[in-house]
């Protein structure tokens, strides 16, 4: 058994196609609605353009400024993953860059999710490669650990387990289980159902709020 700190874990299943078209076009606002808007990322930004994220977690936690595990890691990712790395938020060292992100491309990946910082923004930009990230800096990292690979980690404030659903959009992260995916879903579809109602309703001026109830006792 490898040491708390030290762990080098196989890949989770991978999510069924079928599971993520489930939510290939949702919004992840819709999603987080429906996680009792209490989970997803608040501070990272995508710095790809709009291509959507969609895909398997892998999970990388890293000492910041670090990115030996996210090397490491390249050995186990399949196409559809989505390599998700707890950075600690740090920005003083850029752990990914256009030759990892073009090689992850290459292979399949299905994008990024940063919690630090990145460099070469253009190619991420050009590639349309989904990558979200703490932020930016042109200093580059460094190889000598530690690390973990398939842990539990913690990405700007929101846990993602090694095998999670994740999605991402232009307003951001969210990720979870497959096993509450169906379920999910179903939430997503009908709130979906709800807001083309409303937004139909404004245009055709018959919007209702009364259901606010101000003024009401």
């Amino acid at each position: 058994m490898s040491l708390i700190g030290s762990r080098l874990n196989a890949s989770a299943p991978t999510v069924p196609a079928a599971t993520l078209d489930l939510f290939r076009d949702a919004a992840v606002a819709i999603i987080s609605d429906n996680m009792n808007r209490l989970h997803g990322t608040r501070g990272l930004k995508p710095y790809h353009g709009s291509a959507r994220l969609l895909g398997t977690a892998v999970t990388i936690k890293t000492r910041p400024g670090d990115n030996l595990m996210i090397h490491k890691a390249y050995d186990l990712l399949r196409p559809g993953d989505v390599l998700v790395v707890d950075g600690g938020g740090d920005l003083i060292q850029a752990l990914v860059g256009e030759i990892m992100m073009t090689r992850a491309k290459v292979m399949g990946v299905a994008g990024f999710v940063i919690d630090g910082a990145i460099r070469d923004v253009p190619a991420f930009a050009a590639a349309s490669f989904p990558c979200y990230a703490r932020g930016v800096t042109h200093r580059g990292p460094y190889k000598s650990g530690p690390g973990e690979i398939n842990v539990p980690v913690a990405i700007d404030g929101m846990v993602v387990m090694p095998g999670d659903i994740v999605v991402g959009d232009d307003d951001g992260v969210i990720a979870f289980a497959p096993a509450h995916a169906e379920e999910l879903a179903a939430l997503v579809r009908k709130q979906e159902a709800r807001e083309a109602e409303a937004l139909a309703a404004i245009i055709e001026g018959r919007f209702d709020n009364s259901y606010i109830g101000v003024g009401k006792s």
